[in-house]
């Protein structure tokens, strides 16, 4: 369900308690992207947040997105204490509208120079902009390797413990269901993303063309990004997300 957010001026898509679907500028709003040179712990990341929002103007209602990064992969039962606390900094916020929670998220572990605490590596924010005659922005929430995204459990892992060839191209093709879905409840376009990411650790050319370039449609002209690292549950190994977006902000810590 896509659910107005007039407070942030955004849309978002109803996901699960710690995060949403995904997430896409209301009309005379654009989403402007901010990766952090070093990822700080994420406590404080929301405190740089706060500072950058003021400094743009813009209410803490305005934050849409963001991506953190872990140590390492959680157990579920660490995974869901992480969220609890989470969610708990973004009720402090009042980020919440009615019940859901409107703020997209990737959470992944680093595979190469993890950070010692979760820590903010990105976040993403609405500002007005006078363009309306290009497409909205937009960022797709990361999504793993799970037959069902609304139900964290071993269960639902898609071909638990197996990261062969086979394995890991069906891992991607649901991954990529996910995404084609939360796409389409968007109501935006494979042609207006910028940026789509790839983490996992394991091989994805044996793959790459027929299972993940072939389904993003004209995205594929910009390639994709690879980030050598894993999902943010132990046992999941593929995680995508994209976004696209007219304004990249690289902040120094």
């Amino acid at each position: 369900m896509l659910i107005d957010n007039p407070g942030g001026n955004y849309r978002f898509l109803t996901g699960i308690a710690p995060y949403s679907g995904g997430v896409v500028a209301l009309p005379g709003y654009e989403i402007i992207h901010v990766t952090l040179q070093q990822p700080v712990a994420y406590q404080k990341g929301f405190e740089q947040i706060a500072r950058h929002l003021a400094s743009a103007s813009r209410p803490l209602k305005a934050l849409c997105a963001v991506q953190l990064r872990l140590p390492a992969p959680l157990s579920f039962e660490g995974f869901s204490a992480f969220n609890d606390a989470y969610q708990q900094l973004l009720t402090r916020w009042d980020l919440m509208l009615d019940g859901h929670n409107p703020v997209a998220r990737t959470n992944i572990a680093p595979a190469w120079l993890p950070p010692e605490d979760p820590s903010l590596y990105a976040f993403s924010y609405t500002a007005p902009t006078s363009d309306n005659a290009v497409s909205p922005t937009f960022i797709v929430a990361g999504a793993g390797d799970l037959n069902d995204q609304g139900s964290l459990s071993p269960e639902s892992i898609v071909r638990p413990s197996e990261t062969s060839t086979d394995a890991m191209r069906e891992k991607a093709g649901r991954v990529l269901q996910v995404m084609q879905e939360r796409v389409d409840g968007l109501e935006v376009n494979w042609m207006d993303a910028t940026t789509v990411d790839i983490y996992t650790v394991y091989p994805i050319h044996p793959f790459l063309a027929d299972t993940i370039l072939g389904r993003i449609d004209e995205a594929a002209v910009h390639g994709v990004h690879w980030h050598f690292g894993h999902p943010p549950i132990t046992g999941l190994t593929f995680e995508m997300d994209l976004r696209g977006i007219r304004q990249e902000i690289w902040l120094s810590s």
